[in-house]
């Protein structure tokens, strides 16, 4: 039985069931439906849980109401809950274009079809086949807070990206950290991105504004976040460039002598 599935559904996920909270008792369209609903700024921060996914043991129908056990077709009137379905997640969704798959490295339910993935063991989580073979391993990768937002990456429905230091983040807030004009990781400040044309510019900008005759010979101590070197470099206003990867993504980390140079007797 398939009967109208734009009908039914909750603003995650289109299909033909809700379910039960096992820990209140409700019910909602999804689980996420029950963690918006629950984790409000109402809430006090002590009674804020979500569902874990494998708890879920009832589902409603939403054709015919009848609450049964997690299964695929309904019990009562026979619909298809959802034409995904996943019985390790507890899962059901009508929309098969995001490509749904299970991955049991991650222990749950992706999106963007099990052929374009792989599962990295050190990451311990799924990545594009395209970074099969040039990704940064960082040990469970993913199980932590967005550095920005701070909502949980690994069971995010949000686009992650892969930044080149192997630490993760929300697509989104990558995107609005280049608006504010923000490049390096927020975890580790490595350069987030190839910065080859804008260290090119700043070789230009430097070169066209000399300094001063007094600081020409100033000295200072940097570290360059990208590979990590310290170096003795000449001091200029506008940034200082790493000797060694030719990067302008450095701090300072003391500074020398205003002249560098033997002073008379």
């Amino acid at each position: 039985m398939d009967l109208g599935a734009e009908q039914h559904g909750c603003e995650h996920y289109t299909r033909r069931c809700r379910i039960r909270a096992p820990c209140c008792g409700e019910v909602f369209g999804c689980r996420h439906c029950h963690n918006q609903a629950k984790n409000s700024l109402e809430v006090d921060l002590l009674d804020r849980h979500e569902i874990p996914r494998h708890e879920i043991s009832k589902v409603i129908c939403s054709l015919c109401n009848k609450e049964q056990d997690v299964q695929q077709n309904c019990s009562g009137c026979g619909a298809c809950m959802g034409k995904y379905f996943c019985e390790k997640c507890n899962f059901f969704d009508d929309d098969i274009s995001k490509k749904q798959y299970h991955c049991d490295g991650c222990g749950i339910c992706r999106t963007g079809g099990i052929d374009n993935f792989f599962h990295c063991e050190k990451c311990g989580c799924c990545y594009s086949n395209v970074l099969k073979d040039s990704h940064h391993c960082v040990e469970r990768a993913m199980h932590h807070n967005c550095p920005v937002c701070f909502e949980y990456l690994f069971d995010s429905t949000m686009d992650i990206s892969v930044l080149h230091c192997g630490h993760t983040i929300h697509l989104e807030c990558l995107n609005e950290m280049r608006v504010h004009h923000h490049f390096s990781c927020p975890v580790c400040s490595r350069s987030a991105c190839d910065m080859t044309d804008a260290w090119q510019k700043l070789d230009q900008e430097v070169a066209a504004t000399p300094m001063p005759e007094f600081y020409q010979k100033k000295m200072v101590w940097i570290l360059c976040n990208d590979c990590g070197a310290k170096s003795s470099v000449r001091f200029h206003v506008l940034a200082q460039k790493c000797p060694g990867c030719s990067s302008y993504n450095t701090r300072e980390t003391r500074g020398g002598p205003a002249i560098a140079a033997c002073s008379r007797v």
